[in-house]
């Protein structure tokens, strides 16, 4: 289903807008839909990009784990987009697909470990409105991963939050990233979302 753009589609125009064209079509084959959105505010549209450059930059997590989170994240609040294109990236990245497809039917799907099932519940509980993080929750991992994961770990989740809020807001839907995957996504349950 293509987006359905609630805030205007943005044309592109300007040395700005060739920069943006040629960048994205390298990157990702085409410009995402959520850069059209951006474009209209380009200060913010710079700093949203500068944030999402150093944020790539974060190494205390382990990359299944924030691959498993944000996909957890987006899944909860509904944003197919946002599902779409964590699922190219996780692909992009090497990432074992039979764990990330599963995401959406975490608890039924015994491709898990307990490490990852705790990440993905924990992603949910963050998501899900309103929160039900527990103490419980966040001591079990923080003695799995250590505090600099751990901290690591709540700012992608936050981070996917804004991403899955901000782009769902924007009508934004699914542009067939993860056609080029070679196992599908599962879909989610009906009636899961937050």
């Amino acid at each position: 289903m293509p987006s359905t753009f609630r805030i205007p589609k943005a044309d592109l125009t300007g040395l700005y807008g060739a920069v943006v064209r040629r960048v994205s079509k390298k990157m990702y084959g085409e410009v995402p839909d959520v850069g059209y959105v951006y474009f209209h505010h380009k200060p913010l549209l710079r700093a949203v990009m500068g944030f999402e450059t150093k944020v790539g930059k974060w190494k205390a997590l382990d990359p299944t784990y924030k691959s498993l989170a944000e996909m957890a994240a987006a899944s909860t609040i509904g944003c197919s987009w946002c599902l779409d294109f964590g699922y190219y990236l996780a692909r992009n990245a090497d990432l074992d697909l039979e764990k990330i497809s599963k995401v959406q039917v975490w608890r039924t799907a015994d491709v898990f470990d307990e490490t990852e099932r705790k990440v993905i519940e924990y992603a949910e509980a963050m998501s899900s409105t309103p929160m039900t993080v527990t103490d419980e929750m966040v001591a079990a991992l923080l003695a799995e991963l250590g505090t600099e994961a751990m901290v690591e770990l709540t700012q992608m989740i936050a981070l996917e939050n804004m991403r899955s809020r901000f782009n769902s807001a924007a009508g934004l839907q699914s542009q067939g990233y993860s056609d080029v995957c070679e196992i599908p996504l599962a879909p989610a349950p009906v009636g899961s979302h937050a």
